[in-house]
């Protein structure tokens, strides 16, 4: 299994031991050994790991942004781009060049998306041609999105709440539901989220944050945000996360 990275928490287990403790007889007076079950808390290690998608993986969660989006529009939620434009018209809460410059990019990564695409669904046999314009294609979406990203921080009120914003929230949910594995001791990994569908796996988070299940209480906010930096930052390494994982486990995040 490929990773893009993996980390360790420790669960609390309860077992039981038989120990031999001496008691005294209550008719005899007399001393005598006996073996009872005792309760132990221990620390089991569990590996979690977040698999690196494949191809069609990646597909799919692009077609659950593009269904996401399409819903909230139908809704009447407005995407970044139309805000953007709303605002580079008239002005307001947003700066005329950034609202400018947002929307050139809005623009651009939809072409970006639309070549990606595009470039999946060509038929025949793929050459190294089309597989380095893929590798190309995907450095390209994740870098001009951090700008986006960059760009939109300062105005976190404004877009917080568009379409865009909960499609790209839809979509890292899909991926930690779907990339996220655990093992247990010398175990094959296993999905953390049960479910033959998307729909099913998501069941299955919202049962384990009702039941406060600990593995989940462990992992779920990690999960999100290690996704989240490998969706929006062109190029990230393992070495970057574990990066990430050492500032948050020292407070520094």
């Amino acid at each position: 299994m490929n990773e893009i990275y993996s980390f360790t928490v420790e669960l609390s287990k309860e077992k039981e031991k038989k120990v031999e403790k001496t008691i005294i007889d209550k008719d005899t007076g007399e001393e005598k050994t006996v073996s009872v079950n005792e309760k132990f808390t221990e620390k089991e290690p569990v590996r979690v790991i977040l698999k690196e998608p494949n191809r069609r993986q990646i597909e799919e969660a692009d077609m659950e942004y593009s269904i996401e989006i399409s819903q909230c529009i139908k809704r009447g939620i407005l995407t970044k781009a139309m805000l953007a434009k709303k605002y580079s018209d008239s002005g307001g809460l947003m700066a005329e060049t950034d609202a400018q410059v947002l929307t050139q990019k809005y623009g651009q990564l939809n072409q970006l998306q639309t070549d990606f695409t595009r470039l999946n669904t060509k038929t025949g046999d793929r050459t190294e041609e089309d597989e380095e314009k893929e590798k190309q294609l995907i450095q390209d979406i994740a870098g001009l999105r951090r700008e986006i990203v960059d760009t939109e921080t300062a105005y976190a009120s404004l877009f917080n709440h568009t379409a865009d914003t909960k499609a790209q929230n839809r979509v890292i949910l899909w991926y930690v539901l779907n990339l996220a594995y655990v093992a247990r001791g010398e175990e094959d990994p296993e999905p953390l989220f049960v479910g033959d569908s998307f729909e099913q796996k998501e069941n299955h988070y919202y049962e384990l944050d009702e039941a406060q299940d600990e593995l989940y209480l462990l992992v779920q906010s990690k999960l999100a945000t290690f996704v989240s930096y490998w969706y929006f930052t062109a190029g990230v390494t393992r070495a970057d996360i574990e990066q990430l994982d050492k500032d948050i486990e020292e407070g520094n995040v």
